[in-house]
Parts: structure tokens; sequence; C-alpha cells
């Protein structure tokens, strides 16, 4: 075996997900339906934010970016999911899988750090109504989505080098639906102790830090809005709050699971199914949760459809 950057695997086979032969049309449907619902929902929030001024806010500045991370998420991983489920030979070739795992790590860590600035969004709206206009500034929004983006591209960066440096030998079949990073290095025939530590330590800050700082955010929340007694207070924070959390836990719970507690009992189906919520069914529920449920985004539903019949009868 040799340091150089070589492998002598020029491509791998994605084991796919354990469905029997008479299941897979319905399944296949499934995630069809799961896949368009998630890439019109996102689409549609992009569109309505673009096109309505009254969404050119700090908020829908995170939405916006938040359902383009989505959308490409999800993108990463589902049509290579349904091409592969109805080909003989669900092979990629070994550039194609680094790249594959270098955009759901991009695209996941955006999700992170989207998440944490629109809860720090929601904190500051809430807890510190007077001052929102002057702390979210456009220079300070900005500035998180730059970051953002910024912190992304560098963590996502520094795996797939580090993956890139790893010899692959004769197995090159991946226990798996995409190119996981977690299923790669289990196939590396290389010393993989330098990848570890990395997703230990730097992704353990990637993904810890912003999860407590959501719960954090949304606790503060909670108690600035139960200061005032009445059940409206109450039915504000659980509607303000509750779905959001969850949705929150279900992406950074299994995450941290899957990458940052791993367990010997965890199956190859468990692992799968995990994967399965964060990257098909988060993408396809923020729309829903953060969005579409919205007053602001109804109404802007409203005044665009509207603006372009009025326009087309003139």
């Amino acid at each position: 075996m040799t340091g150089r950057n070589q492998t002598a695997v020029t491509e791998f086979l994605l084991q796919g997900l354990p469905i029997e032969s008479e299941q897979k049309n319905l399944f296949y449907a499934l995630f069809l339906v799961m896949y368009v619902t998630t890439v019109l929902g996102n689409l549609l929030i992009m569109f309505l934010i673009r096109l309505d001024s009254q969404l050119h806010t700090p908020m829908y500045l995170f939405l916006s970016n938040l359902s383009f991370s989505d959308l490409c998420f999800s993108s990463v991983t589902m049509p290579k999911l349904l091409h592969n489920m109805q080909s003989q030979v669900p092979s990629i070739p070994y550039a194609g899988c680094l790249t594959q795992m270098y955009f759901f790590l991009f695209f996941a860590d955006l999700e992170d750090f989207l998440l944490v600035a629109m809860a720090y969004d929601r904190y500051v709206a809430i807890c510190f109504p007077l001052h929102y206009t002057t702390i979210m500034g456009p220079k300070l929004c900005l500035s998180l989505v730059a970051l953002s983006w910024g912190l992304t591209t560098l963590h996502a960066m520094l795996h797939t080098l580090l993956m890139a440096r790893l010899c692959f030998c004769a197995d090159n079949v991946i226990p798996h639906f995409f190119c996981d990073l977690s299923a790669l290095l289990k196939l590396s025939c290389s010393d993989t102790r330098v990848n570890d530590l990395v997703i230990f330590t730097i992704g353990g800050l990637i993904v810890v830090i912003p999860f407590l700082l959501i719960i954090l955010s949304y606790a503060r929340i909670v108690s600035s809005i139960l200061k005032v007694p009445s059940a409206r207070g109450m039915r504000k924070a659980f509607s303000t709050c509750g779905s959001h959390l969850a949705v929150v836990s279900l992406f950074f719970g299994t995450i941290i699971a899957l990458y940052l507690c791993p367990s010997a009992d965890n199956s190859t189906v468990k692992e799968m199914v995990m994967a399965m919520m964060y990257t098909v069914v988060t993408p396809m529920l923020n729309p829903f949760i953060y969005s579409l449920r919205n007053r602001d985004m109804k109404g802007a539903l409203g005044r665009v459809f509207c603006r372009k019949i009025f326009s087309r009868y003139l």
C-alpha cells in the first residue's frame, strides 16, 4: 500500500435500501412523490420570497436560503436513489462518489448554520421586539448567511480531501443508498484514525454547538412568552416553538446518533432508516413547518397569484 493519493477502486456499488422486489415499485412511487413534494414546496417558497417585497426581511432571507439548501440537500441523494432502484447495476464512479459526499456534507452543514440563524432571528424578534430592526440589520443578516456558506465550504472540503487520501482495495460495495462518510471509512484499507478524529472533533463542534444554540434560543423564547400568564401565551409558545423543535430534533438527533454516537448495535438497516429521516423527510417537512403554515407566506401566495391573474386581463 502506498501513501500516494491513489485507489485500486474505480467505482462503487451502492447496495441501496433493503426492499423486497415485489415492493420496489411501491417504494419507488413513494420516494418519487416525497422528492417532488420537496422540490415543489421549496421552489414555491423561494418564488414567493423573491417576488413579494413584503417578504424581504431577515427571517425570509434565512428561509429562502434554507429552502435552497433543502432542495439541493435532497437532490444530492434522491435522484441517484430513484435511478438505482430501476437499475440492474447501481454503480457510481469513484470521483462521483466523493463529489456526492462533498455536496451531502456541504448542504447538511449549511442547514445546521441556517437553522441557528433562524432561531436567533426569532429570539431577537420575540425577546427584543423594539430593537429588532437595529440588531437584525442588513449587514448582520448578510454576514450570517455568508459565514454559513463559508464554514460549510471549508468543512465539507476538509472531509473530502481526507477521504481522497485513503486507499480502497477489493471491497467496493457500499451498504447504503448514497456515499455516506462513515460507510466509506469502513471500506477503506488505509489508516482512518485522522478521519475519525476530525469527525469527532470538528464535526462534533459543527453539529453539537448549533443544536445547543437552537435549543437555548427557543428556551429563551418560551420563557419570554410565558411571562404573560395567559392561555393565548401558552398557545403562542407551543405554536412558535413546538413544530420547529420537532424538526430540529429529528434532523440533529439522527445525525448525532449516526456520526457522533455510533453504536455496535446499529444495524445497516437501522442506519439507513435514520439517514432517510434527515435526508428525505426533514427537507420535505421544512416548507410546511417553517413557511407554508405562516400567515405572511399565505398572504404572499394570494398577492402574487392575484397580481398575475389581474395583469393577464389588463
